[in-house]
């Protein structure tokens, strides 16, 4: 799950970009010498589209490219048109949500913070199914079902054999929102807490009398990765799609936001605290 394809195209969308204007040839140039559109060079660039290898090896030839770098990319090439591990649920995964499954799936550290729910990296089946079929409320249960599969595989993410580095900040009011009913929660808090027990895994509680905080307009998850060559991301989801910031003006603030959020919610001590508190309270 460590190998993303959707994390290649994009690794290989800026090395097509950086190519170009280093080799001082317009888009419209390049698509001359494919004999396509400029709008099919823009999609290679955005990582909106793989190019095939082909294509890539057209490209390098006309950026003069040496010889010598040629095969790394031709390889990123090939990755980039493999079908990723989330490929089987492409009947209930929207196609602006496959890009954030594919971004997760070979992320080194996941940060995140939700106020309203526990993070799907962290949801039980049951829990999961009850927090998406009221999220959900015209599908059927077979979708549903097919979507809580789909968040159990990316679990592995966090409890495979090379876990990514989660930490979470989550608000008071998940703890205390009946998702499923108490019996749910209770052993939704169960797992929380059990997870936050791994090295790799901090949690964190935003209380409810912990005041104003900057990220009161919503959750965010910021992904970064192992490669420098694969620039960090923020990803923001609403209910009719995602959005993606990869400026690093946008990364670096909501890092910044993030800081604040860590600084100011309870230590992981007192956070498991407050779950136990509560789940004695169920």
């Amino acid at each position: 799950m460590t190998v993303s394809p959707t994390v290649r195209r994009r690794r290989l969308a800026a090395e097509l970009r950086r190519l170009r204007a280093s080799a001082e040839v317009t888009q419209q140039q390049a698509a001359a010498h494919l004999g396509c559109t400029q709008a099919k060079i823009g999609r290679f660039e955005t990582a909106k589209r793989s190019p095939s290898v082909g294509d890539v090896a057209a490209l390098l030839e006309f950026y003069e490219v040496p010889c010598d770098q040629h095969e790394h990319l031709i390889t990123l090439a090939r990755d980039a048109r493999k079908r990723g591990w989330w490929h089987p649920y492409s009947d209930v995964l929207p196609e602006w949500y496959e890009t954030y499954v594919g971004l997760e799936s070979e992320a080194s550290t996941i940060h995140t913070y939700e106020s309203e729910a526990i993070p799907g990296l962290m949801q039980t089946e049951e829990y999961a199914f009850a927090l998406t079929k009221a999220t959900l409320i015209r599908a059927e249960e077979s979708e549903i079902a097919r979507r809580v599969e789909l968040r159990m595989q990316r679990q592995l993410r966090v409890a495979g054999s090379d876990p990514a580095e989660l930490w979470a900040v989550v608000g008071e009011v998940a703890l205390r929102r009946r998702v499923g009913g108490p019996g749910v929660l209770r052993r939704q808090l169960d797992h929380v807490l059990k997870l936050a027990e791994l090295p790799h895994v901090t949690l964190q509680v935003m209380p409810l009398d912990g005041g104003a905080h900057p990220a009161q307009a919503g959750p965010f998850v910021i992904l970064r990765y192992s490669d420098h060559a694969d620039p960090g991301v923020v990803y923001l989801e609403t209910h009719v799609g995602g959005l993606y910031l990869e400026r690093e003006i946008e990364l670096l603030n909501y890092k910044r936001m993030m800081d604040h959020l860590r600084a100011h919610a309870l230590n992981p001590e007192g956070s498991a605290q407050l779950i136990h508190r509560r789940r004695g309270e169920l």
